[in-house]
């Protein structure tokens, strides 16, 4: 993992605990989107990541929370993870 700025850039094959990076989705204000390989339950999921800094306000962890749940409520054929690193 490299870093610049407040985003974190993650190589294709990195680990993130059972998920393996393949590819960028995208970034914006509340961190990056990547698509990953759910290596536990062999699928494809995606997985979003916020930046540091946004762990040491309350509120953000919070509205972190609040789109997970939302996002959960989709029936997409894709599952996706949020991890704060």
């Amino acid at each position: 993992m490299t870093s610049s700025g407040d985003q974190a850039h993650f190589k294709r094959g990195t680990q993130l605990g059972q998920y393996e990076i393949a590819a960028p989705i995208g970034a914006g204000g509340m961190g990056e989107v990547f698509r990953a390989r759910d290596t536990r339950l062999n699928r494809d999921v995606g997985v979003k990541v916020l930046p540091k800094d946004f762990t040491a306000d309350a509120d953000r962890p919070r509205r972190f929370g609040q789109e997970a749940k939302a996002l959960a409520t989709l029936n997409r054929p894709h599952h996706f993870q949020f991890l704060s690193l």
